[in-house]
């Protein structure tokens, strides 16, 4: 079985193509949204999903999130004295996801296609292949998370010709593509995007905010529990605003309360830079693909962060048109993996489909640019492949030495749209050996392929000789080798993880002790004694008994949720 998953910023989900649909698969909570988050337990067990978010508040030294965004280097993550990668923590996701697969259709799942941002870098689809890897997973395909979206839209409009446009903001990364539906075939126009825009990045900006109204010691961003607590009940009162027309953001510290009123004309003059941002690679993506917006026929949602008012206002005032909503965007991602899974597997009810993706960046080498006799410019950037090139494609270019006494070549190879290699991504170095023949017989033929799924391989051959070399990645931390995921895998492995059949109790007891945090007094003290009788009913194992406290326990916790001193209620 293949399964689709769309690895989140700030949500994870999993989706199978199923019945000839596309379902989404429950977490053991029964909810289709699992937070990426990890925490280490303090009996040494790994938390994943909703216990692990309770805990970044109170326990912020044992959590992790937004890890996503640090795929492709070398960041390492300490969570109670252990240190993982990116790819490790995302492959403890992935690893709970195709346990609650396993469990809702009773077999095994070893095969998926995970989603990527359509922007992420050579370096970050390889990084989030080997998370695939680490977590068990033949990682069948790598999709663009706006094609995703699309095919999940399209899969309802088979019949129809339209063109339409995918604005796909998430927790961490905004992409954009215009694609064009005809006789079963789904193209890809044009896509764009920025790898470090999203919802998170409209959270920080009122966390700055915040500071700034309230006069909040700057040193209090150096406390990991008061920021972690910050960051959940601004994200709250963020949400909030799409229900109510003001709320207040409260928190307090030591025995300081500090308030600020916040209303969606104070969010949008705050996120006037943010809203700028999404309109950049908009405006890329409809140049690219040649069109107006008033071309399009609709315009998708996808990710959560498009929830907010103040994003969707924009789209309209940009397109002149309210956008689609049909399909809940924090699904639409995995639900269209799913498709593409179904594709894969063949499936007869897919029979007409055809997907076709784009390249979304340009892909080139550094080179030297003649002035006159001797001189020469250095760090020029020659596409190879240009952006929005249709894949898989494979484009060969021919390049000489600058000068005839050279004994090789150095192709540094770089992503970009920039017209000086300085100002775009490097991704790796071939070092070429030729002899020192006359220019023209002496030169090297370079020739980029980049596959369905965004990886990049490039081979230069000498002509002289016909002696082929292949990309070797220098000084880039965020590529492992086979042997280091076969090390991690082992590792990973080792690790003991927190029984899924048990998930629903520990994460109450994470929401219990955040809450306890939280309050003060008499509050403070019963939410304790009810924390003490609840974990002295599990050290009992009396399931009958156990339903019956968890659900007691349950309305204390939505009770004391209410009265905690984060009263977001203007």
């Amino acid at each position: 079985m293949i399964v689709g998953i769309d690895l989140g910023t700030t949500n994870s989900l999993i989706a199978i193509w199923h019945n000839g649909e596309p379902k989404l698969i429950p977490n053991s909570l029964g909810e289709f949204l699992t937070p990426s988050c990890v925490s280490v337990d303090d009996d040494g067990t790994i938390l994943i999903g909703k216990a692990a978010r309770e805990r970044l508040q109170t326990h912020p030294t044992h959590s992790a999130a937004v890890f996503k965004r640090h795929l492709g280097s070398n960041k390492q993550f300490t969570l109670a004295g252990r240190h993982f990668r990116a790819e490790e923590l995302s492959a403890l996701i992935l690893r709970a996801l195709k346990e609650d697969a396993e469990a809702a259709m009773g077999q095994p799942v070893t095969e998926a296609i995970i989603t990527v941002p359509a922007y992420f870098s050579d370096a970050q689809r390889k990084a989030t292949r080997a998370a695939g890897q680490l977590a068990g997973l033949k990682v069948e395909r790598l999709l663009n998370e706006p094609t995703a979206a699309a095919l999940a839209y399209g899969i309802h409009q088979r019949d129809k010709e339209t063109q339409f446009l995918v604005f796909d903001l998430g927790g961490g990364t905004f992409d954009v593509s215009v694609l064009d539906l005809f006789e079963g075939v789904m193209e890809v126009r044009a896509s764009a995007g920025d790898n470090f825009l999203g919802g998170e990045d409209f959270v920080n900006l009122l966390i700055d905010e915040f500071f700034k109204q309230a006069s909040i010691p700057a040193a209090l961003k150096q406390d990991g529990r008061f920021m972690q607590s910050l960051v959940a009940q601004t994200e709250q009162a963020k949400r909030k605003l799409s229900e109510t027309p003001e709320v207040l953001l409260q928190i307090q510290h030591a025995d300081t309360t500090y308030s600020m009123p916040l209303n969606e004309a104070t969010l949008e003059r705050i996120s006037t830079p943010l809203l700028a941002r999404l309109r950049s690679p908009v405006e890329r993506a409809l140049r690219d693909a040649n069109l107006q917006t008033g071309s399009l026929d609709s315009i998708v949602l996808a990710g959560g962060a498009t929830r907010m008012p103040v994003v969707r206002r924009m789209v309209a005032r940009m397109f002149g048109r309210f956008p689609s909503c049909d399909i809940n965007p924090d699904e639409v991602v995995a639900l269209g993996a799913a498709v593409q899974a179904g594709l894969k597997m063949n499936d007869a009810a897919l029979d007409e489909i055809v997907m076709t993706d784009v390249a979304p960046y340009s892909l080139g080498v550094a080179v030297s640019v003649n002035l006159g006799g001797d001189q020469h410019s250095h760090g020029h950037f020659d596409p190879v492949i240009e952006r929005n090139t249709v894949v898989p494609v494979s484009r060969v270019k021919n390049y000489v030495p600058s000068s005839d006494k050279q004994t090789a070549i150095r192709i540094d190879i770089y992503q970009g749209e920039a017209r000086m290699v300085r100002d775009n991504v490097g991704l790796g170095t071939i070092d070429v050996p030729i002899s020192q023949a006359p220019g023209q017989f002496n030169g090297v033929d370079v020739r980029f392929t980049y596959d369905a799924n965004g990886l990049l391989q490039v081979e230069a051959t000498v002509l002289a000789t016909q002696k082929t070399h292949t990309l070797v990645i220098e000084g880039n931390p965020g590529l492992l080798t086979q042997e280091e995921i076969q090390e991690r895998f082992a590792a990973l492995s080792e690790l003991k993880i927190h029984p899924r059949d048990r998930i629903e109790f520990r994460t109450m007891l994470a929401r219990g002790e955040r809450l306890y945090q939280q309050l003060r007094g008499d509050a403070r003290e019963e939410m304790g004694r009810r924390i003490r009788q609840f974990e002295q009913t599990l050290e009992k194992q009396d399931t009958k008994m156990l339903r019956e406290a968890a659900r007691m326990f349950s309305e204390v916790l939505e009770y004391f949720e209410q009265q905690s001193f984060l009263n977001l209620d203007a």
